[in-house]
């Protein structure tokens, strides 16, 4: 068979050009550090004693309803509070909405924010914010928190497993913005389907593939010398080519498999495909990934909210408690944080059409785990889940605070290729030192 036609093999080729072109979605560019770390920073980064070695990002597209999860009203009136009740957790004071009933027992181990608060209220715009701390523009793609974390924080990018997963994010996602490819997420589709492609045929030996790789490198020769010490972005791709290489090779590859947990296991996460998705969060990082990130889709609630709600509360409700306790059970709890994070909130106000509008007002975010304060609540809202009262809280005090409970320096500036600073908590986030433990 013609070597070159065999090296063009669809599955291992989609495998290969996928993980080394997963990073090239994004604005190239470079980004040299200077320190302007604060005193703030310091404070922060030391009561959070940088716990957080690992972090699973679940963000639930489309706006998430505040009011009938993490910030309910029972005193509303009902055309406010609608039919979904409030009930206790194991901690005196805090109540969350009916359906979080398995979550309700680990607010001991949660931090509550109910005073998010943003002017972005469209859906790409406020996805974009949340993840970046930035607004968006069209003259460049600035970096999300997972990308952040690795620039910062140079030395987990060791070993054959990315630091940075996404997992059913679609195209929406910054990524590594003008970051390097380095730190750029690796896109997995489906959480039950795993790492795609990324076996060799099995009527192709290993030195019948290793020559062909040989052959890939003696053809590119010419080209390499030609443009690769120039060219950034040849480089780059030529990197990330033989990382893929490498994990095709590596036993890492069963981080990806969900078939290897046990069916008690399986059955605690849940069926749903963004179950899946968090259990694969828990295999990734207690095999060394750093940041992970898993896209629930589907609330953005604008009619029928409370059949929506009935539908895909629970199931949120079943894989964040099973990954609580699994964590913990595991002794991971203590170096990972765990992040639930919407785009904004909803209408208190319910519509004709028994739905809920998009609302970047008041809203609701949660911290569990590594770095945080458990059974504690952040921020207030008025009567209605209306307007923040108290702690009003942008995206970049958020993402600032997750830098401080990893460790991580929120003011350090970084450069863009057209030379403009930027922050991992933006031009002004601070820390809430409050809930940092």
């Amino acid at each position: 068979m013609n070597p070159l036609h065999q090296l063009d093999e669809t599955s291992r080729r989609d495998f290969l050009s996928t993980t080394a072109q997963s990073a090239f979605g994004v604005t190239l560019g470079g980004a040299s550090a200077s320190w302007f770390s604060s005193a703030e920073a310091a404070e922060a980064i030391a009561q959070s004693k940088g716990k957080a070695k690992n972090v699973i990002y679940l963000y639930m597209a489309g706006g998430m309803t505040h009011i009938d999860t993490f910030d309910p009203k029972p005193q509303a009136p009902s055309e406010i509070r609608g039919p979904i009740k409030s009930i206790s957790t194991n901690v005196d004071g805090i109540q969350l909405g009916e359906h979080l009933q398995r979550t309700a027992k680990h607010a001991d181990k949660m931090a509550i924010i109910r005073s998010m608060n943003s002017t972005q209220g469209a859906h790409a715009q406020g996805n974009y914010h949340i993840h970046t701390s930035y607004t968006q523009r069209a003259s460049i793609t600035h970096p999300s928190l997972g990308s952040w974390a690795n620039k910062l924080d140079p030395q987990r990018l060791k070993g054959t497993l990315p630091p940075f997963v996404t997992v059913h994010s679609g195209n929406a996602h910054p990524g590594a913005g003008f970051f390097d490819p380095q730190v750029a997420p690796l896109p997995i589709g489906d959480a039950e389907k795993g790492l795609q492609n990324s076996q060799r045929r099995r009527n192709l030996s290993e030195a019948a593939f290793n020559r062909q790789i040989a052959l890939r490198t003696q053809l590119d020769e010419g080209f390499n010398a030609k443009f690769r010490k120039g060219q950034r972005s040849i480089r780059a791709y030529d990197e990330m080519f033989h990382s893929a290489l490498a994990l095709m090779k590596s036993k890492d590859l069963e981080a990806f498999d969900l078939s290897q947990e046990s069916p008690d296991t399986l059955a605690a996460y849940g069926s749903a495909k963004f179950s899946k998705g968090v259990l694969l969060a828990r295999r990734l990082v207690e095999h060394g990934v750093r940041f992970v990130e898993v896209q629930f889709s589907g609330f953005d609630w604008h009619a029928d909210a409370f059949t929506k709600a009935n539908e895909m509360l629970p199931v949120l409700d079943q894989a964040y408690a099973a990954l609580l306790s699994d964590l913990e059970q595991r002794g991971l709890l203590e170096s990972t944080l765990i992040v639930i994070a919407t785009e904004f909130g909803r209408t208190p106000q319910i519509d004709q059409d028994s739905g809920r509008n998009h609302f970047p007002k008041a809203f609701s975010f949660a911290l569990a785990g590594a770095g945080i304060k458990g059974g504690s609540v952040y921020g207030e809202t008025d009567d209605t889940a209306s307007n923040v009262i108290s702690e009003k809280t942008s995206a970049a005090d958020f993402n600032a605070t997750i830098a401080a409970a990893m460790g991580l320096p929120h003011d350090q500036v970084l450069y863009s290729p057209n030379k403009r600073p930027f922050k991992m908590g933006g031009k002004t986030g601070k820390p809430i030192t409050e809930i940092l433990a």
